[in-house]
């Protein structure tokens, strides 16, 4: 039950729930594509067994071609194509632990970023001080020091030290000996030390103002002062440290005063977010600050107006409680002491609401009633632009309400406590200078501070998944052109197109040059970019069909019209196969014109162009391998697939059109 153990836990859980969308568009098309070979095998066995084939023949042409026909390379293929995104990513900064993260950053639609060092700069500046009680500035950042431990090297800290040395304290600082130091922690939300006296041992404590005010002796006027003031440097962006000391821990602390810190926002956060937006990402600014320093902050990068408080969402604010105590305080008063002036109730409703919030920020809301349900969480949290007072845990719940509601969420974050959200994130992100254990959580890890680094990403992110889109139609179009074609031409004509040693030779020349895809030039899209299986099974669907009839039409000609020898047909069919094949690529790659930019790279057209003319070559002369055709029917082939090729095209943009028309029109 420690927090460290709910944090491990937290991980495994995340780590087990996670499929990627990458994982299960492999999965689908693999399963469609057995689905279909299978149905087509048996046919073919059927067919075979009563014609009288041979059963062992039958066999071998069957496992040759359900070889062929499975995407073997579809995993290979799809690696390398991620890797290439990898390895431009890893040169603009961004190191790719889980490849198929990429992906994911390409259709994350919605991103929660940490304000601190990823929005802001963690640079810390002071701001003139607010005191009390007849303290000195100096009082206040000599208690703030002691409060506080340099070689931590924390940005909080840093600007008290930088005020102790510039003001001649170090000497004072310094003579003091310190018996114990409890760092900062989400849950204290303080810093505490005790240090040795001549008399009691000196307590100092700093930390979140509310939090230092519920320990302290304090005055019902001055706590209104200070809260005054801390909800005016807060309105200014500034985040305020309450400074309190004691020299006994039979008595509250003593307050000090206000330390102010602005961390200034990055010279580019606010171009990045504009960026950001444009490409269809909503940002989500994800902070522990309290509501009015976030909004501050969010009003000067044009993130949004809506900020959230994370504890009001999940249903731990402290506000039910505190005005179901004014409630009761009023409805008392009014059965007790019925002639009480109203002045003098509004100060005993106040008293009351006081001890209620040094007792809440004390101790854990109280379970029960004020909780909510689900479905009241996820809307305001999908309307959020940002998060106030949220702790490390909080993360991993603002992911998941998100998925839940259907996004592809990416999360940034650098602390121990963020590896569960980072984890459970489709596209966990480990900021510049994050722990080891939010870097072996996350799926990409940050070299450099600032959110451009993550934008310029995402961009990388798209060019990588429309080449793996334009190989997956590819892939699946040629599965169905070939096997569909196979067992029509086996099924009409009780004859076999092409050998079994033909259709391996076809794979090797159809798989192995479409490697380079991975380099192919593609359109950047201005919004997030899913895997749509209908679409990429309807357009692969109609492709493959267009390639079968134009295989049976040319077979039907030259076995039923020409009547050719068998080999030689054989031998045509498949330059004709792989002449075609590779022509698909390039109706697939975009889903415009073929003709429109961007045009293919030369790594795409002179692989894909050398391993047809291999083919070419081979089906001339034979080779032992096959019947030699010649070079008149070779160019006969290479006019018959490129007519062929300009007709896929326009099937192409038909069935994109009205596939995409009929989904605007029910959207």
């Amino acid at each position: 039950n420690t927090y460290f153990g709910k944090t491990v836990n937290l991980v495994a859980k995340a780590e087990h729930e996670q499929k990627s969308h990458f994982q299960k568009m492999v999965i689908n098309v693999g399963n469609f594509l057995i689905a279909l070979t299978v149905v087509m095998i048996i046919l073919i066995l059927i067919v075979g067994y009563y014609r009288g084939e041979t059963m062992s023949e039958l066999l071998i042409f069957s496992l040759v071609l359900t070889i062929s026909a499975i995407p073997v390379a579809m995993p290979a293929v799809l690696t390398v194509t991620m890797a290439v995104g990898a390895r431009v990513l890893a040169k603009k900064e961004a190191i790719v632990s889980r490849l198929t993260a990429i992906e994911e950053l390409a259709g994350m639609d919605i991103l929660c970023s940490d304000k601190t060092g990823t929005l802001t700069k963690n640079i810390m500046s002071l701001s003139e001080s607010f005191v009390i009680n007849g303290f000195g500035s100096n009082d206040l950042y000599y208690y703030g020091a002691l409060a506080s431990k340099k070689e931590n090297t924390d940005p909080i800290e840093e600007p008290i030290f930088d005020y102790i040395k510039e003001h001649d304290l170090n000497a004072k600082v310094n003579s003091q000996q310190l018996l114990k130091y409890i760092p900062f922690d989400p849950i204290r939300k303080r810093t505490e030390a005790i240090y040795k006296t001549d008399t009691n041992n000196l307590h100092v404590i700093k930390g979140a103002t509310q939090i230092i005010l519920s320990l302290c002796d304090i005055s019902k006027e001055a706590r209104e002062e200070v809260e005054l003031n801390n909800h005016t440097f807060a309105s200014k962006g500034f985040r305020s440290l309450g400074v309190a000391f004691r020299y006994s821990e039979d008595e509250e602390y003593t307050f000090v005063g206000l330390i102010p810190l602005y961390d200034p926002p990055r010279d580019d956060s606010k171009e990045a977010i504009y960026e950001a937006k444009r490409k269809g990402i909503e940002v989500k600014m994800v902070t522990g600050d309290n509501i009015a320093v976030a909004q501050f902050i969010s009003s000067v990068l044009d993130i949004g107006d809506e900020i959230q408080n994370i504890r009001t969402l999940k249903g731990e604010s402290h506000h039910e409680y505190i005005y179901l105590s004014k409630i009761l305080t009023r409805s008392f008063a009014k059965v007790f002491e019925p002639d009480l002036s109203e002045e003098r109730l509004n100060t005993m409703v106040q008293d009351v609401v006081n001890d209620v919030k040094d007792q809440l920020h004390n101790t854990p809301p109280p379970n029960g009633n004020v909780k909510k349900h689900e479905s009241e969480i996820i809307e305001p949290i999908e309307n959020a632009d940002g998060f106030a007072e949220v702790f490390p845990e909080d993360k991993y719940f603002i992911v998941d309400e998100l998925q839940k509601a259907g996004h592809i969420v990416g999360m940034t974050g650098d602390g121990v406590n963020d590896a569960p959200a980072l984890k459970k994130a489709d596209c966990g992100i480990a900021v510049s200078g994050a722990t080891d254990a939010a870097r072996a959580a996350a799926d990409i890890v940050l070299m450099a501070p600032g959110l451009r680094v993550i934008v310029d990403a995402i961009e990388q992110a798209r060019i990588t998944f429309e080449r793996m889109k334009s190989y997956t139609i590819f892939r699946i179009a040629e599965t169905i052109r070939i096997i569909v074609f196979m067992t029509v031409a086996i099924v009409v004509f009780e004859f076999y197109p092409i050998t079994a040693l033909m259709i391996i030779i076809l794979a090797l020349l159809n798989d192995i040059p479409i490697l380079a895809i991975a380099s192919d030039n593609t359109k950047v899209r201005d919004k997030p970019v899913r895997w749509d299986m209908k679409e990429m099974l309807i357009l692969s669907s109609w492709l493959g069909l267009a390639g079968v009839i134009s295989s049976f039409l040319l077979f039907w000609y030259v076995m039923s019209v020409m009547k050719l020898p068998l080999e030689f047909v054989q031998s045509m069919f498949f330059a004709k196969l792989v002449i075609a094949g590779h022509g698909t690529i390039y109706n697939t790659r975009t889903d415009d014109w073929f003709f429109k930019r961007p045009f293919p790279s030369w790594a795409l057209f002179n692989a894909t162009f050398l391993s047809r003319v291999v083919g070419t070559i081979i089906a001339v002369y034979g080779f032992n391998i096959m019947e030699p055709i010649g070079w008149e029917w070779a160019i006969y082939m290479w006019i018959y697939a490129l007519v062929w090729f300009l007709f896929n095209d326009v099937v192409k943009i038909g069935v994109l059109r009205f596939y995409r028309n009929k989904i605007a029109k029910y959207t």
